[in-house]
């Protein structure tokens, strides 16, 4: 169980690098909570509003790139430093580092927070802007 936190993002981070949004998406508790920044509405509360934000974001992406650096944990919750590096479709590619909280229960996410040295910038930043000004006109946000 001492590994289950680190075993636990490195099958998110291989998810992610799949495309794979069923395997991302059971990483995480039924009733979880994810917060990220980069997405139309930050904070997604179950796995519905998950599914709807890390699909839209699966979706824009051609290849994700994650490298975990280090990962504190003391079983239950903890953190994880992440370089970012991902190719979207149509060649833009995005480079960040990236700290993710997470608390765990039962081998499953149920909380993940993003934590970003600054916010996205550039035509990342105002295509995110339109996005999340579209979803709360048309009700997902």
């Amino acid at each position: 169980m001492k590994n289950a936190p680190k075993e636990l993002f490195e099958r998110l981070i291989t998810a992610f690098h799949s495309l794979d949004l069923e395997a991302v998406l059971a990483c995480f508790a039924e009733d979880a909570t994810l917060y990220d920044p980069h997405y139309p509405v930050p904070q997604m509360n179950g796995k519905a509003a998950i599914r709807q934000g890390l699909g839209w974001g699966l979706s824009n992406l051609e290849k994700p790139g994650f490298v975990l650096r280090k990962l504190w944990s003391d079983g239950t919750s903890g953190a994880a430093e992440v370089e970012t590096n991902h190719l979207f479709k149509g060649g833009m590619r995005m480079e960040f580092d990236q700290v993710f909280v997470f608390e765990i229960e039962d081998c499953l996410i149920t909380r993940l927070q993003s934590y970003l040295p600054h916010p996205p910038g550039g035509i990342g930043g105002r295509l995110l802007k339109i996005t999340r000004a579209i979803w709360k006109l048309t009700g997902k946000g």
